[in-house]
């Protein structure tokens, strides 16, 4: 299972001594209707190993986490047929995280359901005013991410479409 914090409820539910009901399992991760759901399928996709937050995980944790947000988000969508679907991570108490183990919330939505917004009303939100303190921050939060990482690319493909099309095949 991985590392299991004392006291969490979350834990408790891998370890399978807690009360849930489960609808997907594998080596990584668990899926669960929570005990209050907001509407109807509502699911948390949880680490087995505990991270109090998505912070807390390295990166293969958190990749494996989001693989089993996709299945489980998929079978959703697929089973309930639902207008849209909230997906949802709180990090900290000041962002409404109340379960302090890392988990993603599946919400599907419908017209007219009882969950409501979870933005502020048109308007209502920040703004930035000055212009010259945004450009600031965004050049700050780029050099923090740095360049973009290699990714592979598919040259034989490309070069044998290329080829194809010159000869006029």
């Amino acid at each position: 299972m991985g590392v299991r914090e004392q006291d969490c409820v979350f834990c408790e539910i891998v370890a399978g001594t807690g009360e849930a009901r489960v609808v997907h399992e594998d080596e990584h991760t668990l899926a669960f209707f929570p005990l209050a759901p907001a509407t109807r399928g509502h699911t948390l996709v949880v680490p087995k190993a505990h991270a109090a937050d998505l912070w807390a995980m390295d990166e293969a944790a958190a990749q494996r986490l989001f693989h089993t947000v996709m299945v489980v988000g998929r079978a959703l969508r697929e089973v309930l047929r639902p207008a849209g679907m909230n997906v949802v991570n709180s990090a900290g108490a000041v962002a409404t995280q109340t379960v302090f183990h890392t988990h993603v919330h599946l919400v599907p939505r419908s017209p007219g359901d009882t969950m409501g917004s979870i933005w502020p009303p048109k308007g209502a939100g920040f703004r930035y005013e000055d212009e010259a303190a945004t450009d600031a921050l965004a050049a700050r939060l780029s050099a923090a991410i740095g360049p973009p990482e290699p990714t592979p690319t598919h040259r034989a493909n490309t070069t044998s479409a290329r080829s194809a099309s010159s000869n006029g095949a």
